[in-house]
């Protein structure tokens, strides 16, 4: 497939969720994180791959995917030229640590030296939106296909390579919000760590992804795993 770089902005005439996420975009001041470290995560030993990740969006959103689904670049998806549909792949952006987990649903990137093609929202969640590449390692996360959808639902905050950078925004966010979490993940020799608020429903999990993103904070709405 090809790869589309066009740059778009979320509009208001959205469906909800694009505007969940396109409030999460805008500029507002809140006090900063601890810095990440300007050393990249070390290689895990473990299922891992390298190489530069790109984007795709407008061009192909509404278009089928390779395993006929219907593109949706608000989706957490990605197109990879090997790996199984439905592989969960933990995408870590080499340049600042931010991670994101994706969903294989699609084939691509068919440029040389590129490993995977991420929708529009994943690319925004790891920061690579503007410069419209970034350097990446995945790493695949175990016994993810097939499973049955949780009831729960949880509005995810942040996604980090470095634990201390996880511990500041749940400190950050206890102030406002009960029942922050960090999760960790394993992917690999790998751990990295989710900043989730649990709903108990998807309507909850909506009013507390716009209470966030007016607050300025990026924020998905995912399943509480």
């Amino acid at each position: 497939m090809k790869v589309s770089r066009l740059k778009i902005p979320f509009g208001p005439g959205a469906t909800l969720l694009l505007a969940i996420l396109a409030l999460s975009f805008c500029a507002k001041s809140r006090p900063a994180l601890a810095p990440a470290s300007s050393t990249p995560p070390p290689a895990p030993s473990g299922p891992s791959q390298t190489g530069i990740a790109s984007w795709y969006g407008a061009d192909f959103h509404g278009r089928r995917t390779s395993n006929s689904e219907i593109y949706n670049m608000y989706d957490l998806t990605a197109a990879h030229k090997t790996l199984p549909f439905g592989t969960k792949v933990m995408v870590t952006n080499l340049t600042n640590g931010r991670a994101v987990c994706v969903r294989i649903n699609d084939r691509g990137p068919f440029v040389p030296g590129r490993v995977i093609d991420l929708s529009l929202a994943s690319a925004r969640l790891i920061d690579m939106v503007g410069p419209g590449t970034a350097p990446v390692r995945l790493d695949i996360l175990p016994g993810q296909e097939g499973r049955l959808k949780p009831v729960l639902y949880a509005v995810q905050v942040g996604a980090y390579a470095y634990e201390d950078n996880a511990r500041s925004l749940e400190a950050e966010l206890r102030r406002r919000y009960a029942a922050v979490q960090v999760k960790a993940v394993e992917a690999g020799s790998r751990t990295y760590y989710r900043v989730r608020i649990p709903a108990k429903d998807r309507p909850t999990s909506e009013a507390l992804a716009r209470r966030l993103s007016q607050d300025g904070y990026r924020v998905l709405i995912c399943e509480y795993d």
